[in-house]
């Protein structure tokens, strides 16, 4: 299992990742963790392109995240990949919303030039 830690202003985000054949299952967590939403992305070879499908949890909003990180890193790996968040800070704002949306897109990254 590889894990990757960020810290963000309140919030500590941890991405984990585990294998599952040549396959991926990653998680997003942080503050108090829970299944907000979960992406599964898969890569197409005749086309050559990549795409991704979300489920949201009532009342959550990490969809964005799980969509984008999954569609990326499945066109990267050719691989499926189910990216799964689960983000939650009691009272955040919109400057923290944005803050762990690039934080997130920056421990992909990382994840990404891991590989």
């Amino acid at each position: 299992m590889q894990t990757i830690k960020q810290n963000t202003g309140r919030i500590e985000l941890v991405l984990e990742r585990t294998m599952v054949g040549n396959d991926f299952i990653i998680t997003l967590t942080g503050g108090n963790k829970h299944v907000g939403a979960a992406a599964v992305g898969m890569y197409d070879k005749k086309s050559g392109r990549a795409s991704a499908s979300v489920i949201s949890l009532p009342g959550h909003r990490d969809d964005e995240i799980a969509l984008d990180c999954a569609r990326r890193i499945s066109a990267i790996t050719m691989t499926a990949t189910v990216f799964i968040v689960g983000i939650h800070l009691d009272d955040i704002t919109k400057n923290e919303i944005c803050e762990i949306i690039a934080a997130s897109k920056q421990m992909t990254n990382k994840f990404i030039n891991s590989l």
